[in-house]
């Protein structure tokens, strides 16, 4: 079976080919193809397979869930009223408006149980009522095409009602929701509280019990490092109710054993959460660290551990990372904070979201990241660990880079869904003036592979200088080893100018290779090498100026 390498060696053959044969009338959609797959700057990343999900509307806060009977099957939502489904895996997409009398107000969270009904969990907005009074939870019974009106919990006068997620205990289908309750939300008076609010349903969502707090410190109502906020609850092996969240106290945890009838007597200090939670990010207009709770439950080497997810400032107000800690003893004890973006840059990765392959224990994260720019151009990446989070493989999975605008709201989280080796991750980006929801729906093998292939490359610290160039280029590269290569240039319409290196065998060094464009004849604009180290191919994009 060939590998991702071979197979896209072959693809970039077949556009080369085409393109000899077509005529310039039918070269446009070809070569913009081309350009959209080669303009990547290494192999990984031109063969993401990004899927628009939908460019309609400001979209953001983006939540996604799987059927995990039929992993085809997908429903996704975002802000402020948008539910979008699939039936093949996420390569299609159907748009539709949720509705309901009790108002659809955002903070979009999807769930789904074992019989493949799906649950959507938003704010309100109830005509004759009050501004988010309460959460409401609407029922798909048909893969996400219609939904019930609605139940609600949380409802309390004039309260506000915020931040919702769920659980679904997968051995009952008890649903589990908590979230933050405030007096007054922005409020500034000290009379003002803050506090996390649990309610549970036992009839698939027909009804809820009386919430109840369970928190012990609250928090104030500005909605800032001294609001209690972002409780996202996890079912245990044993049936029981794990949440953390954040606080002026940091990310605190608690738990109950009895179905969320009881709690602890005192909230349990996982991390001080160094600069709080709410931080600055250049374009975005706010972002956050808020925490994310699973619990692995795959009977794995790690069944049973709990992981929090988070990310901070704690390096630096210019070095946000995404972090992890685990406890292995049911939220008692926590490690020490595991650092999940392995790069070496001083550079922002923020609003993280994580989850659990409960088939096999690996753990998945998506977040922002902009550790390849000097400035606020944002790209998607990707963490896998399969070791239960000693070490992690780090992936772009946009296909481009974008530009946020700090004037329009960016949501305040992203999501992703793994089973059984499956896993979409969801994210907002901004293009020319508008938000869009994506997801990536390449292979997890590929994904992997892919990563080996830029690993090598990066190991033989492979570059192309200067560029835009206005004369001559120089691609270099270090060999480990005695090698085969094989370098070419091409045109953008994929049209090969020169074979530079012939598989020629090359020894153990530094080796760089000037390429004269000027003695090519060639005229302004952008060109492509493709350079082979022992079959593993790198795409490098210049641009000649004249």
């Amino acid at each position: 079976m060939l590998n991702k390498t071979q197979r896209e060696t072959i693809k970039f053959r077949i556009f080369v080919g085409i393109n000899n044969k077509l005529n310039l009338s039918s070269m446009k959609n070809i070569i913009y193809i081309l350009v959209l797959i080669l303009s990547m700057s290494s192999v990984q990343s031109a063969l993401a397979q990004n899927v628009l999900i939908t460019n309609v509307g400001q979209s953001n806060e983006p939540s996604i869930m799987m059927d995990y009977n039929n992993p085809n099957i997908l429903v996704a939502g975002a802000n402020l009223n948008y539910v979008y489904n699939s039936s093949d895996g996420g390569l299609t997409w159907k748009l539709k408006t949720l509705n309901s009398t009790y108002g659809v107000w955002g903070d979009p969270a999807i769930n789904v149980d074992t019989e493949g009904n799906f649950y959507f969990f938003h704010l309100s907005n109830t005509p004759g009522g009050n501004w988010i009074d309460r959460i409401v939870c609407q029922k798909s019974e048909d893969e996400g095409d219609t939904w019930s009106n609605g139940s609600y919990t949380g409802l309390s006068g004039t309260k506000a009602q915020d931040k919702q997620w769920s659980a679904i205990d997968r051995n009952n289908n008890n649903i589990y929701l908590t979230w933050t309750e405030f007096d007054k939300y922005g409020s500034s008076n000290t009379a003002d509280s803050s506090r996390i609010l649990f309610s549970k349903s036992l009839d698939a969502g027909e009804t809820w019990s009386e919430p109840k707090k369970i928190n012990q410190v609250s928090g104030d109502c500005i909605d800032n490092d001294n609001t209690v906020e972002g409780a996202v609850p996890a079912v245990g092996p044993n049936g029981e109710v794990y949440v953390s969240w954040a606080s002026a106290r940091g990310i605190v945890f608690n738990r109950s054993t009895d179905e969320g009838e009881t709690w602890m007597i005192e909230d349990i200090i996982v991390d001080s959460l160094s600069g709080g939670w709410a931080y600055d990010i250049p374009g975005i207009l706010r972002c956050n660290g808020l925490p994310v709770t699973k619990c692995d439950l795959s009977g794995g080497p790690n069944h049973g551990t709990i992981y929090i997810n988070w990310s901070d400032q704690k390096n630096g107000l210019d070095n946000t990372d995404i972090w992890l800690k685990k406890s292995t003893d049911g939220g008692n004890t926590w490690s020490e904070s595991i650092r999940v973006n392995d790069d070496n840059s001083e550079k922002h990765q923020f609003l993280t979201w994580m989850d659990i392959d409960q088939i096999n224990g690996n753990l998945f994260f998506v977040f922002y990241d902009r550790r390849n720019y000097d400035d606020t151009k944002t790209d998607v990446y990707m963490a896998l660990s399969t070791d239960g989070g000693s070490k992690f493989i780090n992936t772009r999975i946009s296909e481009s880079p974008f530009i946020p605008n700090e004037g329009v709201f960016f949501g305040d989280y992203s999501n992703i869904v793994a089973h059984n080796n499956i896993v979409r991750p969801i994210w907002t980006r901004f293009d020319s003036g508008k938000l869009s929801t994506w997801t990536n729906v390449t292979p997890l093998d590929e994904i992997i592979s892919s990563v080996d292939s830029e690993n090598a490359f990066n190991n033989n610290d492979t570059r192309l200088y200067p560029n835009p160039t206005p004369n001559i280029s120089y691609v270099s590269f270090k060999l480990h080893e005695l090698s085969s290569i094989k370098l070419e240039l091409f045109d953008e319409k994929g049209k090969l100018i020169k074979t530079i290196i012939d598989n020629e065998d090359m020894g153990y060094g530094g080796h760089i290779i000037p390429i004269n464009m000027n003695e090519l004849n060639l005229t302004s604009g952008s060109y492509y090498y493709t350079l082979s180290i022992d079959g593993k191919v790198k795409t490098l994009k210049t641009i000649l100026m004249k």
